[in-house]
């Protein structure tokens, strides 16, 4: 813009028509509730140069918000609070109907929520009704927000008090006025489980996810459920996922082993071998290693030597593994103790690891690269 009282120069002047432009689009479409259009509209002004101001960073975010992309909504409205309002727009300039910074807050309010950020929505939602306490929207929001933050908390006392079903009417009550809430749904879910009802869990698992699918806690919650109907199967789909996202969660790591040793036990397989946990185990003598090769799942043999820099190098990341894929057999073969098993498995250089699935060997490294190694671990572990 013009500074010091000097015209724009022409570019400057086409800038500002194109954001007038597209700003007055935005407001119609917002007023229909057309969402695409006003997201549309919203990132053509920012494109067209407004990229400093507050304002269209924050309709930028209700806009995705009301279409569900919740992540995309939480980065525009954090990029909108960083932006200094104060040089963009002032306190009492309009914008939508809004005093212009009680909309900033009465999106952060929104997204807050959908967050389950409950405290962060009602500060917001508390400083955009001290800015402009005679807009409808605002003083709407205002009341929607306590409302469903009166409800969850009611609901968490109860919860904990082990009210279950009472807990499960008042986050029910919460939803009515916030039918997109992820972290109710899975609150409820929570009380379902509780109360045995598995399969109301997994419906409120499946909304929260609708909502925000990469919810873990949900993830986590419908994988549980699955367990107690004995439904293996999805069960263990449900897990392999929270295994890829959260790999050094031992809950997740635990639930998923039970679950696909249940599954495997359901197809009539020999599941008696199969162990939770436990350390990379010593192998001795040809007839323990053939015996441990042969066990059903997976197993992971290293040949080592207790000299090699290269074998104290990965043993850590071996001792990790063992940890993060209970499921997986792992062994370890001295090739100093054991020239028999050396000369048989025809081991030359060490580190090497040999990868056993059901009795026969699947895979073989000579080296491996830690990410090597565990790519090549999953593709084998169910």
């Amino acid at each position: 813009m013009g500074m010091g009282g000097l015209q724009p120069d022409v570019v400057e002047l086409h800038k500002l028509e194109a954001v007038e432009k597209h700003l007055g689009r935005f407001v119609d479409a917002r007023k229909i509730g057309n969402w695409k259009s006003a997201l549309r509209e919203c990132n053509a002004a920012i494109a067209a140069g407004a990229d400093f101001c507050a304002m269209l960073f924050a309709s930028r975010a209700e806009a995705l918000l009301q279409m569900n992309q919740l992540d995309e909504a939480d980065l525009a409205i954090s990029r909108a609070s960083k932006l200094d309002c104060s040089s963009s727009c002032t306190q009492d300039m309009m914008f939508c109907g809004f005093q212009a910074n009680s909309y900033l807050y009465y999106v952060h309010a929104q997204v807050d929520i959908a967050f389950g950020r409950f405290d962060g929505a009602l500060s917001s939602v508390e400083k955009a009704r001290k800015i402009d306490s005679g807009n409808i929207e605002v003083m709407a929001m205002h009341k929607n927000v306590k409302t469903v933050a009166q409800a969850r908390s009611l609901g968490n006392e109860l919860f904990h008090s082990g009210k279950f079903a009472e807990a499960c009417l008042a986050y029910g009550e919460g939803l009515k006025h916030h039918p997109a809430n992820s972290v109710l749904y899975c609150n409820r879910a929570a009380c379902m489980f509780k109360l045995g009802q598995w399969e109301k869990s997994i419906e409120d698992c499946n909304e929260a996810l609708k909502i925000q699918p990469n919810y873990w806690k949900a993830l986590l919650r419908r994988a549980a459920s699955y367990g107690k109907m004995e439904n293996w199967a999805d069960s263990v789909k449900d897990y392999e996922v929270l295994r890829r996202e959260l790999p050094s969660d031992t809950e997740v790591a635990e639930g998923h082993f039970h679950a696909f040793v249940a599954l495997r036990s359901s197809r009539g397989e020999d599941v008696s071998n199969m162990k939770f946990g436990g350390e990379v185990e010593a192998l001795l003598g040809t007839e323990q290693f053939q015996m441990a090769t042969a066990l059903p799942g997976v197993s992971v043999v290293h040949f080592m030597a207790p000299l090699n820099q290269q074998c104290s190098d990965i043993a850590p990341f071996v001792d990790a593994l063992c940890t993060r894929y209970p499921s997986v057999n792992f062994l370890k073969v001295d090739i100093t103790e054991n020239p028999t098993v050396t000369q048989l498995e025809n081991v030359k250089t060490v580190p090497t690891f040999k990868i056993y699935k059901d009795g026969t060997r699947v895979m073989e490294m000579i080296c491996p690269s830690h990410q090597l190694l565990e790519s090549s671990l999953r593709q084998f572990e169910v």
